[in-house]
């Protein structure tokens, strides 16, 4: 197995969930697992655009990270292509549902002994992301 996927539904519009993913100063908020923090260098959101951050631990460890945002389809589908070490595809596709957005989330690893080896990180990590992004997309502008 190479790939990890999961799902959730959020209750807002397409464009309310993109929204949280298109902008850098969101994106920042929300991503990663729970407790860490990002510092954005390069934010380039549209195809073939790079995103180079620093991903800030918990426990006070730094994790450079390059990407390039491989294919944007406004508002339904963001592919990101991690570039450094450990290298993955990730795909977010948003769809429309009766109570708001479906984001399905879906991690491609280059091989099966990596994913393996990472799978007690990526899964809970995966789902501590998703939820980020519904605290991110629910928030008050004001907070």
């Amino acid at each position: 197995m190479t790939t990890f996927k999961t799902s959730r539904e959020i209750p807002a519009t397409l464009e309310q969930v993109f929204a949280a993913i298109r902008d850098p100063e969101r994106l920042a908020r929300w991503w990663g697992p729970a407790n860490f923090t990002n510092s954005f260098n390069v934010c380039e959101f549209k195809n073939g655009g790079r995103w180079s951050f620093i991903m800030h631990g918990p426990n006070g460890a730094n994790y450079p990270n390059e990407n390039v945002f491989s294919e944007i389809e406004s508002p339904r589908k963001v592919v990101v292509q991690h570039a450094s070490e450990q290298k993955y595809r990730l795909t977010i596709a948003l769809t429309a549902s009766a109570g708001g957005t479906v984001v399905c989330w879906s991690q491609e690893f280059e091989s099966s002994q990596v994913a393996s080896r990472l799978e007690h990180i990526v899964v809970p990590a995966n789902e501590q992301n998703l939820e980020r992004l519904s605290v991110e997309v629910l928030r008050k502008p004001d907070g």
